[in-house]
C-alpha cells in the first residue's frame, strides 16, 4: 500500500506543477520576413507598450504604419505586476510568434497575481469584436467524483455564470477597465467556486456579453465536468476555479449559492418507503467502499505487475496518463477513417499505423492507431496525451485528442499535409524543392520548437528522439516537431537525469546517453546538430554510420579545411560562407564535451545573425558501430543499462 500512496503523491505533485501553466497565446495570420519593416515596427511598439499601459490606466491601443497593438491588464492591477505581465506576454509572442503578423496572449500568472492581454495584428482591431480563434487551459481533474449532486452543482454553477456575466457587462464603473466581473460563490454541497470575466473596453456592452457567452458555451459544450478552466478569445477572457486565483478576489464579498430547487413534499411516507430509505443509507456507502477497495487492490496488482514484468512503468521514464484533453468516441474515429480503410493509411510507425481522416466538420486529421499489446506503445500513448495537452507552439505538432475504448488506443493529431522532413531531404528528386531559404526556415523552426520545450513552456521537456522523420512539414513547409512518446518531463529546477533504459534512434542519440544513460537538454541539442548537418549535406546520418557517423565525418572535413565538400550540390547557388556558418553551428551542437554544447537559445541567436562571433568547435562525438555492437550484446544478455531502440519509433507520414 505504501507504493500506491507514492503513486498518488507523484500524480498530485504533477498536477501542482501543471496548475500554474496558463496557456493563452496563439499565432495566426500571414508571416513576415526577418528584419522586415513590419518586424521593426512591431518591436518599436513593443518597446513602450508596458509603460504606456500604466500611463493609460490599464488599457492601451497603438499603431505604427501597418502594425497594430493592444495591451490590457485586469482591474485592480499592481503597477509593477502589470508591467511584468505585459513584458512577459511580449516575450512569448516574440519567441513563439516571431514571424506571425497576428498573435495574442492572455497571460494568467497566479504567482504574480496578475493577468494581462497583448495582441498584435496587421489591421486595426479597435472597437471591433473578435471571437476567434479561442485558446483554452483546462484543469486535468474531474469534478464528477467529488460532489454528491451534479444536477444541483450545475444549477449553482450556471447561476454563478449569470452573476459574473452581469457584473462584467452591466458595471457602470468609470474605470477604463469597465468590463470586469468576479464572483466568489458558496455552493451547497461543494466548496467555494471562484469566477472571473473580462473584456477589452473598446467594444460595446452587448458585444462583451456575446463574447463571454461564447467562452462559457465553449467550456460547457467541450469540457463540462472538469474542475475549472480558462477560455481566451481576442476580445475577452473567462476563467473559473476552486481557489482564489491571482488575488482577484481579495476585496470581493462572498455570495451565497442560489436556493435549492423547490421539491413538493410527499403527503405520506409509507413504512415500505421508509425501510427502503434506511436500506439505501446503509447499503450504498458499503458498496462504494467496496468499489474503492477493489480499485486499490487492482492498482496494487498493476504496480506489482509493472515491476515484475518490466512493463510500461518499470523505469522512471513512465509518466502518468491522468492529464485531460478532448476524448473522441471510437465510432467517430471509425467514421472519419472509413473503418481504418487501407486507402486512408498514410504511414507506418514502430507503435502502429497512421490514417488520414475527415471529421464531420470537414477538418482533416491524422489518426495514429497504436499496435495492440505494445507496452512501448502504451508509454508513448500516455506520454503524448500528458505532454501535448499543455504544449502550444507553431513548431510543435498539435494533438487534438485521443480515444481509448476496449483494446483501442488512438491519438488524433492535426493533419500535416507535406509528410515528414526525411521524405524530402533524403529523396534525390524532392530535395531540389528544399532551397536554402526553405532549409533555413526549417532549421530555425525546429530550433524554436526545442527552445520552447526546454525553456519557455514552463514544463521543461526533453524530447529524446529528434530526427528528420520526427519533423513534419505543413503546406508552407513550416516544421512541426512530433512524436513525444520518448519525451521526459523535468521539474523547472532540474537540468539532467539518468536512466537505465535508454530509448531513441541510433545515430541521433548523444554519446553520454548511449554509454551511461545520462540525458539533459544538451541531449536534444546533439540530435538537433545531427539533423542540421543532414540538412546541409542532404544525406542521412546512417549513410556514414558504418564508419564514423556524419558528425565525426563533418568534423574530419572541417579540421582538414574541406568543410565545403560536404555541402549538398543542390545548394550550389547559395553563398558558401553562409552555409559554412551553419556547419560551424552544427559542429558546436555535436561536440563530445556536453558542457561545450550550446543551449537552444544561443543556437537561435547564432542562426539569426552573421555578425556574432561564434566559438570554435572542439572534437565531435564519435558514435562508432563498436559501441552499438557492445550495447546490443548487453541487451541480448539482459544486462542492466541496455538500449531500448526503436528504428521505427516515429509515425512517418506520406501525403496522398
Amino acid at each position: 500500500m505504501k507504493d500506491i500512496a507514492t503513486i498518488f503523491l507523484s500524480i498530485s505533485l504533477l498536477f501542482q506543477t501543471l496548475n500554474g501553466v496558463k496557456a493563452g497565446f496563439l499565432c495566426v495570420g500571414d508571416t513576415f520576413l526577418a528584419n522586415s519593416s513590419y518586424g521593426q515596427n512591431r518591436d518599436s511598439l513593443f518597446s513602450s507598450l508596458a509603460s504606456q499601459v500604466i500611463t493609460n490606466r490599464g488599457f492601451y491601443n497603438a499603431s505604427l504604419n501597418s502594425v497594430h497593438a493592444v495591451a490590457l491588464c485586469r482591474r485592480g492591477y499592481e503597477r509593477q505586476a502589470c508591467i511584468n505581465c505585459v513584458e512577459k506576454a511580449i516575450r512569448v509572442i516574440k519567441t513563439s510568434c516571431s514571424d506571425r503578423m497576428e498573435s495574442f496572449d492572455w497571460d494568467n500568472d497566479d504567482a504574480d497575481q496578475v493577468s494581462c492581454l497583448v495582441r498584435t495584428t496587421n489591421y486595426s482591431t479597435f472597437g471591433k469584436l473578435d471571437l476567434g480563434p479561442a485558446t483554452r487551459d483546462i484543469s486535468p481533474l474531474d469534478i464528477d467524483s467529488s460532489t454528491k449532486n451534479m444536477t444541483l452543482f450545475r444549477q449553482e454553477w450556471e447561476e454563478t455564470v449569470n452573476r459574473t456575466l452581469e457584473a462584467a457587462t452591466v458595471n457602470t464603473s468609470a474605470s477604463v477597465l469597465k468590463y470586469y466581473g468576479v464572483v466568489n460563490a458558496e455552493f451547497v454541497e461543494f466548496r467555494n467556486v471562484f469566477m472571473m470575466m473580462q473584456c477589452t473596453p473598446d467594444i460595446t456592452s452587448g458585444e462583451c456579453k456575446r463574447c463571454l457567452e461564447e467562452c462559457v458555451k465553449y467550456f460547457r459544450d467541450m469540457f463540462w465536468g472538469k474542475q475549472g478552466g480558462t477560455i481566451c478569445r481576442p476580445s475577452c477572457l473567462f476563467r473559473w476555479d476552486l481557489y482564489p486565483f491571482y488575488g482577484a478576489f481579495d476585496n470581493i464579498t462572498r455570495v451565497p449559492a442560489p436556493p435549492r430547487p423547490f421539491i413538493p413534499e410527499a403527503q405520506a411516507i409509507s413504512v415500505t418507503s421508509l425501510k427502503g430509505k434506511i436500506i439505501a443509507i446503509v447499503v450504498v456507502p458499503s458498496v462504494l467502499h467496496l468499489f474503492v477497495l477493489l480499485g486499490l487492490i487492482r492498482a496494487y496488482r498493476q504496480l506489482k505487475k509493472s515491476k515484475d514484468e518490466t512493463s510500461v512503468c518499470a523505469e522512471e521514464d513512465c509518466i502518468s496518463d491522468s492529464q485531460f484533453m478532448l476524448r473522441f468516441d471510437l465510432s467517430m474515429v471509425l467514421l472519419a477513417t472509413g473503418d481504418f480503410s487501407p486507402e486512408n493509411k498514410i504511414g507506418q510507425g514502430g507503435f502502429g499505423s497512421v490514417y488520414k481522416g475527415i471529421l464531420p466538420s470537414g477538418q482533416e486529421i491524422a489518426v495514429k492507431r497504436l499496435t495492440r499489446g505494445s507496452e512501448q506503445g502504451e508509454v508513448e500513448f500516455r506520454n503524448e496525451v500528458l505532454l501535448l495537452t499543455r504544449l502550444q507552439h507553431r513548431n510543435l505538432v498539435k494533438l487534438l485528442g485521443f480515444c481509448s475504448e476496449g483494446e483501442e488506443d488512438i491519438l488524433i493529431y492535426e493533419h500535416v499535409s507535406n509528410s515528414s522532413l526525411d521524405h524530402f531531404i533524403f529523396d534525390e528528386e524532392k530535395r531540389v524543392l528544399l532551397t536554402w531559404n526553405v532549409r533555413y526556415r526549417i532549421i530555425e523552426g525546429v530550433a524554436r520548437g526545442l527552445l520552447y520545450l526546454h525553456e519557455d513552456s514552463q514544463l521543461r521537456i526533453i524530447h529524446r528522439d529528434l530526427k528528420a522523420s520526427n519533423i513534419l512539414l505543413d503546406a508552407e513547409m513550416n516544421p512541426k516537431v512530433s512524436d513525444f512518446g520518448m519525451a521526459r518531463l523535468f521539474n523547472m529546477d532540474q537540468t539532467k537525469g539518468v536512466t537505465r533504459r535508454r530509448v531513441g534512434t541510433l545515430g541521433y542519440m548523444a554519446p553520454e546517453y548511449v554509454k551511461n544513460g545520462r540525458f539533459s537538454a544538451k541531449t536534444d541539442v546533439y540530435s538537433f546538430g545531427v539533423v542540421l548537418l543532414e540538412m546541409i549535406t542532404g544525406q542521412s546520418n546512417k549513410n556514414y554510420f558504418e564508419s564514423l557517423g556524419l558528425p565525426a565525418y563533418a568534423w574530419k572535413c572541417w579540421v582538414a579545411g574541406e568543410a565545403a565538400s560536404i555541402i549538398d550540390p543542390v545548394l550550389s547557388r547559395t553563398p558558401t560562407n553562409e552555409i559554412l556558418r551553419f556547419i560551424h553551428i552544427g559542429l558546436l551542437c555535436v561536440q563530445e564535451n556536453v558542457t561545450k554544447r550550446p543551449t537552444m537559445s544561443l543556437v537561435i541567436q547564432w542562426l539569426g545573425s552573421d555578425t556574432i562571433v561564434i566559438p570554435l568547435p572542439t572534437i565531435a562525438a564519435f558514435t562508432t558501430t563498436e559501441l552499438h555492437k557492445t550495447d546490443a550484446m548487453n541487451q541480448a544478455k539482459g544486462e542492466v543499462g541496455t538500449l531500448s531502440l526503436n528504428k521505427l519509433s516515429v509515425s512517418e507520414l506520406s501525403p496522398r
